[in-house]
């Protein structure tokens, strides 16, 4: 088989594309209170504007990878990035509140056509042997975004360059995507190749109702007084989640491809790691809100303060995460998993008794805590994916990848919608410093049931583990994105 010339380009426009995504979760975080005093937004669509994002990608993913194995991975990643630029720039010339938050889940969509196609591009266009090399760069790229990110944000909305701060937040996509769109049309391979023959669109329906079922009301219910029916959607949520079940099982029977393969919820240990990943980055998206609206409207910071604020959260994961990956071949990757969520409850458990001592904060006395929360993510996120797709079949490693992705982006919206209303309803009464502490405690109680969860997780990582069959992966599947921040 020939290789393909271009692979390495591919692979920096496939980075270029990812690393927009996340640069636009993490500088949108530091944006958001300077939206909230320029727009007049209120804190239920402050949830919506970072919170719609993560849930629209969620929703988005498994369908975009479907429809990248049914129409091309080529041409949905041109749509993917077109949309995205398209989206990016309708956010930054938003008039108002509700065409910003609508903006944003046009642009969680466009980034679930694009994510999972250049993953599974990387798969076609490099041989086996160099797999390794080119996926090993995603860790140090990503990282690096991740670090940079908030001082990015913080800078732009700094420097005010458009008389409206948060908008080159937004705008900066757009010659990036620009020349993602250009460098994917001359590079990306054309492939006509089909890995599905059908979409399960009754599935994608089903699981973006059951998803936004649950979100919704939890954004929505502090705003209008928890009426009845936040509680009925929540509860229904479970009945369409069990109904998405039921519909993949009897497509699967009768021969016809199923949005995810059902089977692979019937392991014990990827269930359970379906919910230590929600509830790990749950938390942590949420908290971090929490904490970015607690610098700049409690403490006063400005936005490019508040960025570097975050910076030693970063930093501390940028030290984590490779002495996860040298200690993986001697400790197993469920000991790694609980090191690391013990560290970051560590973390949390230290913010929440300094911000129960004092009143005013200190810079310096927030580096150590969130410079433990991130090594603790460091440590997490390295065997986490790995691990749990252990508990799975070969054959089920596609779909399974594919449902962790989403179950991560999920999970992000689901930390924003709670502890961002148990921050604004503290808020309410008692004040900006017990607000964010009343977060970090429950977000400090999620990572202990979290932690609780973890003995029923696969004891070692896939790549160690014995596999279970002997069908080999295919070449489509799809690859975990570890995200490093919300």
């Amino acid at each position: 088989m020939s290789v393909n010339p271009d692979r390495w380009r591919i692979l920096f426009v496939i980075l270029a594309a990812e690393c927009m995504d996340l640069l636009d979760g993490t500088v949108v975080n530091v944006a958001a209170p300077t939206i909230h005093r320029s727009l007049h937004a209120s804190s239920t669509a402050l949830q919506w504007i970072i919170g719609g994002y993560a849930l629209a990608l969620a929703v988005g993913l498994l369908t975009g990878g479907r429809l990248g194995d049914l129409f091309g991975r080529r041409r949905m990643f041109l749509v993917g990035v077109v949309g995205f630029t398209a989206a990016s720039a309708a956010c930054g010339l938003a008039p108002n509140t509700g065409m910003l938050v609508a903006a944003r889940l046009v642009q969680g969509l466009a980034g679930a056509m694009m994510i999972p196609q250049g993953l599974g591009v990387i798969r076609e266009v490099f041989p086996p042997d160099e797999l390794p090399k080119a996926f090993g760069l995603f860790g140090p790229v990503m990282g690096s975004a991740a670090l940079v990110g908030p001082i990015i944000g913080g800078a732009l909305v700094s420097l005010n360059l458009l008389g409206d701060a948060w908008r080159p937040v937004f705008l900066v996509n757009v010659p990036l995507g620009l020349l993602a769109t250009g460098a994917a049309m001359k590079y990306l391979p054309r492939n006509g190749r089909r890995h599905v023959q059908s979409l399960d669109l009754a599935g994608a329906v089903l699981a973006a109702v059951a998803s936004l079922a649950i979100v919704y009301p939890l954004i929505q219910g502090r705003a209008l007084g928890w009426p009845t029916w936040t509680y009925a959607a929540m509860g229904a949520s479970v009945l369409l989640f069990a109904a998405l079940g039921f519909h993949l099982r009897r497509r699967q029977q009768r021969g016809r491809d199923p949005l995810v393969e059902p089977s692979i919820f019937s392991h014990r240990g990827y269930t359970a790691g379906t919910l230590v990943l929600m509830l790990y980055f749950g938390g942590m998206i949420g908290s971090v809100l929490a904490i970015t609206l607690f610098l700049q409207l409690g403490e006063g910071f400005s936005a490019i303060h508040a960025g570097l604020m975050l910076a030693p959260f970063a930093f501390g994961t940028a030290l984590g995460a490779p002495v996860a990956a040298a200690v993986m071949q001697r400790l197993p990757g469920r000991v790694l998993i609980q090191a690391g969520g013990a560290i970051s409850l560590l973390g949390n458990v230290a913010l929440a008794l300094i911000l129960g001592t004092t009143d005013n904060v200190s810079t310096l006395g927030l580096v150590p805590p969130l410079l433990v929360n991130g090594v603790g993510m460091g440590l997490f996120i390295v065997p986490v994916f790995d691990t749990i797709i252990a508990a799975v079949s070969d054959a089920e490693t596609g779909s399974a990848s594919g449902v962790l992705n989403a179950i991560q982006q999920l999970g992000g919206a689901i930390g924003v919608a709670v502890l961002g209303t148990i921050f604004f309803a503290a808020l309410e009464h008692e004040g900006f410093a017990a607000a964010l502490r009343h977060t970090i405690w429950w977000d400090a109680a999620g990572l202990a049931l979290m932690l609780l969860l973890t003995p029923l997780l696969p004891s070692r990582a896939r790549s160690e583990a014995a596999p279970e069959s002997t069908s080999a992966p295919q070449a489509s599947d799809p690859v975990p994105e570890k995200v490093l921040a919300g």
